[in-house]
């Protein structure tokens, strides 16, 4: 774990600050979030049929995570508002036929990066997801939301190690 002196939302007293980026230059930056809803098998193909008595599943949860990336400042305290230039979430049957994997690609040209805004992105669509198909079943869980990749900034390029695609649709 770092130091209190590592960490950039702390100021020299411990207190958390939001931090200043307006003397770091405005670079292309990109980030790619993902996660999956693990569910029953029945439940998935109650989705991909259309048949979820709250509607079309996929297309809602696709449009609350687009949403969320929007709001992202609104709901996680330290974080800056940007002018996003891309938001994409894609949802897609895993391969198992056990659930749902989610990807969010997040765009912007600014000062600060946006994987809060990707990670957001993904975490909403799930939680909708999981709203709109609880009534059938309750066992479902949310799972491995993380940061796939990023670019820009200071820090370079990040891959996570053996993140590979979740699916083609998703990747």
């Amino acid at each position: 774990m770092a130091a209190a002196a590592e960490l950039s939302h702390l100021d020299a007293g411990g207190h958390a600050v939001m931090v200043d980026v307006s003397a770091k230059p405005a670079t292309v930056r990109q980030a790619t979030a993902r996660g999956r809803v693990t569910m029953r098998p029945e439940t998935l193909a109650l989705i991909l049929s259309g048949g979820v008595p709250k509607g079309d599943v996929l297309a809602v949860s696709r449009i609350a995570g687009i949403m969320a990336a929007k709001k992202t400042a609104d709901l996680v305290p330290l974080c800056h508002p940007l002018p996003l230039t891309s938001v994409r979430v894609e949802l897609a049957a895993a391969a198992d036929g056990a659930g749902v994997e989610i990807a969010a690609h997040v765009g912007t040209t600014g000062q600060t990066g946006v994987e809060m805004e990707a990670l957001t992105a993904v975490s909403v669509a799930a939680l909708t997801l999981y709203d709109m198909c609880k009534a059938v079943d309750r066992d479902m869980t949310i799972e491995a939301i993380c940061l796939v990749r990023k670019t820009g900034g200071r820090s370079g390029p990040y891959e996570r190690a053996g993140a590979g695609a979740l699916s083609k649709q998703t990747e």
